[in-house]
């Protein structure tokens, strides 16, 4: 299955110069605890970075610096590993746990943006095929039993 069906496709994105302040409101408007940084000025716009709630604290906050002070493109994560649309459940797997990464901007082959898939979308996606292999197992138990009565 490409890594494309499993993606979320909803990403919300800021600019390298968008203040901490700005990128905390984003994370809180809409729930959620990361942004992918955009650079706007290539064309097609291109993922250079990501952003979490997690970088704001850890580099700012926690060393007692002015978050204020800050942009996005100070503190998110960079070089940024990114996986195209293609790219295989498994391998994109291989890519999260190599790279240590809990977010993985997916991108088409231009580059640009499709989405992003997270540890826990594909958390997610396992626990639904474990639920429905179990679910396969007990039902044919159950057909068994009703075919050799």
């Amino acid at each position: 299955m490409p890594i494309s069906e499993c993606c979320s496709r909803n990403v919300v994105s800021c600019n390298s110069d968008t203040t901490l302040e700005q990128a905390a409101a984003l994370m809180r408007k809409h729930h959620i605890g990361d942004l992918v940084v955009l650079d706007r000025s290539s064309k097609p716009e291109q993922p250079v970075g990501m952003l979490t709630d997690r970088d704001i604290v850890i580099e700012t906050v926690a060393v007692g610096l002015d978050a204020a002070t800050f942009t996005a493109g100070d503190v998110m994560s960079t070089p940024l590993t990114t996986v195209t649309e293609n790219t295989g459940f498994v391998e994109a797997l291989r890519v999260m746990r190599s790279r240590g990464v809990r977010r993985l901007p997916v991108v088409n082959a231009g580059g640009s943006l499709v989405g992003v898939v997270s540890a826990d979308d594909i958390l997610l996606i396992l626990a639904t095929e474990i639920s429905l292999l179990a679910r396969a197992a007990s039902e044919q138990r159950d057909h068994e039993k009703q075919t050799r009565k």
